[in-house]
């Protein structure tokens, strides 16, 4: 990815057309000559003017629309930024794209550019940036909520706010080394550091210890529907997505691959699983079929394990050992064509055809997402970064302390222990040594963020 230093970027910022309005945006050195050429003049800071658009070549005329202007630092990416408001036909959004792409050291912005120049010119730390990808990409309700919060600064403030009282507990020990031998400064100046650091080490463990609640909200429950071929698994999937997602057929085999959907059960997010049948096979691609069925199956949150209540009881009507530690529900599926079966045995009896039963399960389904991610929200810790970047810093003071406890402990490795910590906390936040995780982060972005 290019730096924010040097060329002026621009990008339709808004959804795809057509829409009711469009929005292209213009960052970078030459944005104010940019909208001077297409709309005639500059309006005042952060006021908006109706102007109209021509081509920088031509003269013709594109669209009447609105001007922004937003002159750096103060603005989205910290430098100067242009924005116009136009009608979100095609050929208008091509027009205006084509005439700033004329204009001497303009281009197409990449991926994540926009919101990446923010990051270098101190508008976003890396955490903010995540929460904001993650409120484009929120699918429901708890996670527009959980990713709002990250953009605002749920871990990033704290995680600096760690920073700052970790520095503070290193520069003491920092001056008993350099300044031992003069007389105004204390001898026992690692006691109170390492007290401090104690204390920040015990904050940062209760934080990682709330079960990966963050991350599942982010990411989302995930419910399998596993079981004999032929139990109708597909048709309840497709019921439960309320849609053709998944192929449906009588002949047994047919599902090979796993298919997913997202749903959003009472604002939570869950990703269903159809899978294949499992049973004993000799034909190599329904093996496979199989394996990753078991494999999906038994990382689930909660298994569906359905069976065909038309037929009479078979082995495979229990789930196999493999799934012994994961969540199961019984669900028998065929209820309007079924024989007399111990009802005991299952928590919820369906017909996946007609629908009878299913909304009781999802219900119950609502219910389970509920219990199992309403406390999320509450969680700072979101992505499997930040909890490897702050399981680094207990670990380094962690160390820290045990050298302190060490007899022949040093001070020096106490402080460089300290030091690790820090920067591990720095990294967080991507105030530290960050280039190689930068093009990871902001890769997922869309043209125009």
């Amino acid at each position: 990815m290019v730096s924010a230093s040097g060329s002026t970027i621009f990008a339709l910022s808004s959804g795809r057309p057509p829409a009711a309005i469009a929005v292209v945006r213009v960052s970078g050195p030459q944005a104010r000559v940019a909208l001077e050429k297409l709309a005639g003049r500059v309006p005042e800071p952060r006021q908006a003017a109706l102007v109209r658009v021509r081509d920088p070549v031509t003269g013709e005329a594109i669209d009447e629309a609105l001007a922004l202007w937003f002159p750096a630092p103060r603005s989205e990416t910290g430098e100067d930024v242009a924005e116009l408001q136009l009608h979100g036909g095609h050929a208008v959004i091509a027009g205006v794209l084509d005439a700033l792409g004329k204009i001497e050291d303009c281009r197409l912005a990449e991926p994540g550019e926009f919101t990446r120049r923010a990051f270098e010119h101190g508008r976003l730390d890396l955490t903010a940036v995540e929460g904001l990808a993650d409120l484009v990409a929120s699918e429901t309700p708890a996670q527009r909520r959980q990713a709002f919060r990250q953009l605002k600064g749920l871990i990033g403030d704290r995680a600096e706010a760690w920073r700052r009282r970790l520095v503070e507990a290193l520069a003491l020990v920092e001056a008993r080394i350099d300044f031992s031998d003069e007389a105004d400064v204390p001898e026992d100046l690692i006691r109170p550091a390492l007290h401090a650091a104690q204390q920040l080490r015990d904050e940062i463990a209760a934080a990682l210890a709330d079960g990966r609640r963050g991350e599942r909200l982010r990411d989302g429950l995930v419910v399998a529907i596993a079981g004999p071929p032929n139990a109708g698994k597909s048709t309840l999937f497709n019921r439960l997505a309320h849609r053709e997602a998944a192929i449906v057929s009588p002949f047994a085999g047919t599902t090979r691959d796993i298919i997913e959907v997202h749903l959003d059960l009472d604002g939570f997010p869950v990703t269903l699983l159809d899978t294949a049948g499992i049973r004993e096979s000799s034909e190599p691609v329904e093996q496979e079929g199989i394996r990753r069925a078991r494999e999906r199956a038994a990382a689930a949150d909660l298994v569906l394990w359905v069976i065909d209540g038309s037929s009479a009881g078979r082995a495979d009507d229990q789930p196999p050992g493999l799934l012994e530690n994961a969540v199961v529900w019984l669900v028998k599926n065929k209820i309007d064509l079924a024989v007399d079966r111990n009802e005991n045995e299952f928590i919820y009896s369906i017909s996946a055809t007609s629908g009878d039963g299913v909304d009781n399960l999802v219900a119950a389904l609502a219910a389970f997402a509920r219990e199992n991610l309403s406390a999320a929200e509450s969680g700072i810790v979101t992505r499997a970064r930040h909890r490897q970047a702050l399981e680094k810093t207990v670990s380094a003071i962690d160390h820290a302390l045990g050298q302190a406890a060490d007899a022949n402990g040093r001070e020096e490795l106490i402080a460089e222990d300290l030091r690790a910590a820090a920067t591990s906390l720095g990294r967080l936040t991507g105030r530290v040594d960050v280039e190689d995780i930068l093009d990871v982060i902001f890769r997922d972005f869309c043209i125009g963020k």
